[in-house]
């Protein structure tokens, strides 16, 4: 057992430079206008599935953040740099904020420091501020100077402290639909989000104003069977629209996870999902306002591998679409947005 630093040491010792500071800034502008509905640019939320070792993540991003010029008229891309990864079964890798080095032992003080380092790099080579999932709502305040972006995951959803946490952040927070597949508890989520709390934080009592960019998240269920449930058809976006109408939300707003469940965990089959939820937006006016973006699983190689096979740029959790296709489904989403 070991004490790791604190937020603030972290903070100081890999403190944010003025350029990074000032990205931020410009970025969480610009998202923060999708959600709200003064602009009307549409989101992509795309990555590795998890950020496992800095040297293949950073090149990804230098690619990612070539394209993002090239489509920014259009879309507004915001890197996954998701460095803590749920197990369902509690075993396996946990994501580098675990084990920097995925075949050592887990060493969460050095994991902070790498996760924290590998941000800073991304930012100042790329400009581009990052999403993450927010897995343990005590570790946010180690990157809260960095997100701009940050997903509540479908085993946390229901849980009261990532709920209340999410209630005092200032950047858009997506709630997914529990693995169940109950639209309403994602959305009681949100109602929660969005409201004022008080409530015991990181040993202080701490009151939030609330956060009026929660939102939801659709990534598909799992029936009594184990068998997968999708949630992106018209259908089921139609519905949401629907309950959001029933309720006194803030902002209302909706992106579409292509992978998971609503993939089957195919990962090949996103970008035929993210296709079907742009014709969605086109044949409605509703959704076209509703769906503000789509969220990928993406590498430099596609699929994935196991933990210590060492193919760079190749995910050693869930499987990814590689790059060529990549660079093909953002130019492909970009014109059909155009349009």
């Amino acid at each position: 057992m070991q004490q790791v630093m604190s937020p603030q040491e972290l903070k100081e010792r890999y403190p944010m430079t003025s350029f990074g500071m000032e990205a931020k800034r410009k970025r969480d502008t610009m998202i923060h206008d999708v959600f709200t509905g003064t602009s009307d640019k549409f989101l992509v939320i795309i990555g590795p599935c998890s950020a496992d070792r800095e040297d293949a993540v950073l090149d990804y991003m230098m690619r990612l953040a070539k394209l993002s010029e090239q489509v920014s008229d259009q879309l507004i891309i915001i890197p996954r740099i998701y460095t803590n990864k749920p197990r369902t079964t509690g075993e396996g890798y946990k994501g580098i904020i675990h084990q920097p080095d995925p075949e050592g032992e887990p060493d969460i003080h050095e994991g902070l420091v790498a996760v924290r380092k590998m941000h800073l790099r991304s930012i100042n080579e790329t400009g581009l501020t990052a999403a993450d999932e927010m897995l343990y709502p005590e570790n946010w305040p180690y990157l809260d100077d960095m997100l701009s972006y940050v997903a509540v995951g479908a085993r946390s959803v229901e849980d009261q402290q990532h709920r209340l946490t999410v209630s005092g952040m200032d950047v858009p927070v997506g709630m997914k639909n529990p693995t169940s597949g109950d639209l309403s508890v994602m959305l009681n989520s949100c109602v929660a989000a969005q409201c004022a709390h008080r409530f015991l934080y990181r040993s202080y009592e701490v009151q939030t104003s609330g956060n009026p960019l929660a939102h939801t998240i659709l990534r598909g269920a799992v029936n009594k069977h184990g068998q997968s449930i999708p949630n992106y058809h018209y259908e089921d976006l139609e519905r949401l629209s629907s309950m959001y109408k029933e309720r006194d939300l803030k902002n209302p707003a909706i992106i579409v996870d292509a992978n998971h469940a609503n993939s089957n965990k195919i990962f090949s089959e996103q970008p035929r999902i993210v296709k079907e939820v742009l014709h969605s937006r086109r044949v409605s006016e509703d959704l076209k306002h509703l769906v503000k973006g789509v969220m990928v699983e993406s590498y430099l190689v596609e699929g994935s591998q196991k933990v210590g096979e060492h193919i760079y740029g190749k995910s050693i959790t869930d499987a990814c679409i590689g790059w060529e296709q990549t660079e093909r489904l953002i130019h492909c989403i970009a014109n059909y947005i155009a349009k």
